[in-house]
Parts: C-alpha cells; sequence; structure tokens
C-alpha cells in the first residue's frame, strides 16, 4: 500500500501499484474500496498487461475520511485522483471506474484530458439525480447513519432488500466510518450535472458499460456516447446497479479487447 496527499487539503490518499505496462487507475463505487478489482478478478487480469493503479476515494478504505460535506466536492476527487497518478509516476493513463468512480472518470476528462489515455465507465452516470441514494439503498438511509452508523445502515439495507448481504459486501460496508459516508452521501446528491456540451467535448475513446436492468445508468450512458465522438456503448444483459462488476468475465471480454485496440 502507498499514500499520496491531495496538495489543498493533504487528505491521505490510499492506492497499490501492481503490474507493469501502460498505467490504467481503477477507481471503486460509493462505499466500497479498492480491494474490490481484486476480489472480483480485474487486477488479476489487468495485470498481465498494464501497470494497475487502484486508489480508495477519500472517506473510503484506507483512506483519510473527512466528516464536512464539502471535503467531497466533484473537484477534489477530480484533484485526488491527479494527486494518485502523480505520487504513482504515471503522467498518462487509462481509466477505469465503476458507478461514482466512473462519474470522477468524466470529471477528470472534462478537467484534465491531457492525463487520460482512456475512458471506461462502469455503471455510470455524468448526473446525478435527486434521490438516487435512497433509491439505491433505502429511503432512510441518512436517519440510519446518523443515529446508528453503519451497523444501522446494513439493517436497514438487507431489511429493504429482504434478505442478508453477500458475506464480502457486508464487511466493505462495515468497514466504512458512518459520519464521513453520510457526509459523502450528502454531496453526492448535492453535485450538479457535467453540462452536456462538456461531455461532447471528451474526445478520448471510451468505452461505456451499464447493465439492461440498471435503467437510469443505461440511459445516462446512452445519452453519453450520442454526445461523444469516440465513445461505444455495451449492455450488460440483466445486470443491475449492484452486480454490474460481477462475473468479471463478460466485462473483461469487452474491456481488454477495448484497451489492446488503442
Amino acid at each position: 500500500m502507498a499514500i499520496a496527499h491531495n496538495p489543498h487539503d493533504g487528505v491521505e490518499l490510499s492506492y497499490d501499484v501492481v503490474g507493469e505496462g501502460e498505467p490504467i487507475l481503477l477507481v471503486h463505487g460509493s462505499a466500497l474500496s479498492k480491494a474490490i478489482w481484486r476480489g472480483f478478478g480485474y487486477t488479476k487480469a489487468l495485470r498481465e498487461t498494464y501497470q494497475v493503479i487502484a486508489m480508495d476515494l477519500r472517506g473510503h478504505g484506507r483512506s483519510g475520511k473527512p466528516h464536512a460535506q464539502t471535503d467531497y466536492l466533484m473537484d477534489t476527487f477530480v484533484a485526488d485522483a491527479l494527486a494518485v497518478l502523480d505520487a504513482a509516476g504515471a503522467h498518462q493513463a487509462h481509466y477505469g471506474g465503476y458507478s461514482v468512480g466512473a462519474r470522477l472518470g468524466f470529471s477528470l476528462a472534462v478537467a484534465a484530458p491531457e492525463r487520460l489515455l482512456s475512458l471506461t465507465s462502469l455503471g455510470g452516470t455524468f448526473r446525478i439525480q435527486p434521490g438516487s441514494i435512497g433509491r439505491l439503498f433505502f429511503p432512510e438511509y441518512d436517519a440510519a447513519l446518523g443515529s446508528g452508523g453503519m451497523p444501522a445502515f446494513i439493517d436497514g439495507w438487507e431489511a429493504a432488500i429482504g434478505g442478508p448481504l453477500d458475506a464480502q459486501t457486508r464487511a466493505a460496508f462495515l468497514a466504512n466510518d458512518g459520519p464521513a459516508l453520510r457526509a459523502y452521501f450528502a454531496q453526492t446528491e448535492a453535485d450538479p450535472a457535467i453540462p452536456e456540451e462538456d461531455i461532447a467535448e471528451i474526445a478520448l475513446p471510451a468505452l461505456l458499460m451499464a447493465g439492461t436492468e440498471d435503467r437510469a445508468r443505461l440511459a445516462d450512458s446512452t445519452r453519453a456516447v450520442e454526445l461523444m465522438p469516440n465513445a461505444r456503448l455495451v449492455e450488460l444483459p440483466g445486470r443491475n446497479h449492484g452486480n454490474t462488476l460481477i462475473p468479471s468475465g463478460p466485462v473483461l471480454d469487452q474491456w481488454l479487447p477495448f484497451l489492446r485496440s488503442l
């Protein structure tokens, strides 16, 4: 594990580097960590050809966990990603992000396109609709985090889905800091959309994948592909937002040829 620091507020950013070749930066989704890429088999597949840089977003994993909502502005996440690339010695890198990691990818492609070689969005969007966090987990998630922290959040989520979470997801969520995650979710809901005219300016080679049951992200990915000049859409049959990444085989069957073509 290595550590970078955001140059503006000094927050520690945990990241791992394995493999050799062109760098690829991987960024996880909300309330998860960089461990998902290894756990679901992506690191093993990518490290054979690429230098894989997997980072923990602030508020997640082993990175710093500030408690103020303003610590989670998208511009700050962009600065975090650039700090990790700088610390890893990667002047340019391919980018792969899931969920909020994908939204960070769109923002990074707008703010610093010269740092990216390609963009892959997995269950991503360039805009967040009001109430999306409640629809993704359960409507009372904020009250649960405020009153009982992560155990209460897990209880509420399991009640909403009518059964227990898998052990890996449960462990990943319980490892979070409740106040930090609450501040992060609040800012996520408040973040403005990236303007469509900015999305249309992203000329990077791009691969956008979303599940056919993840209707909002699929619709937004379809719209982004209509706007971006070098983007391609791949639908993942039967997948919803939560299982976008698993199993990894069909995703890698699209992702690896895309990367090799560049």
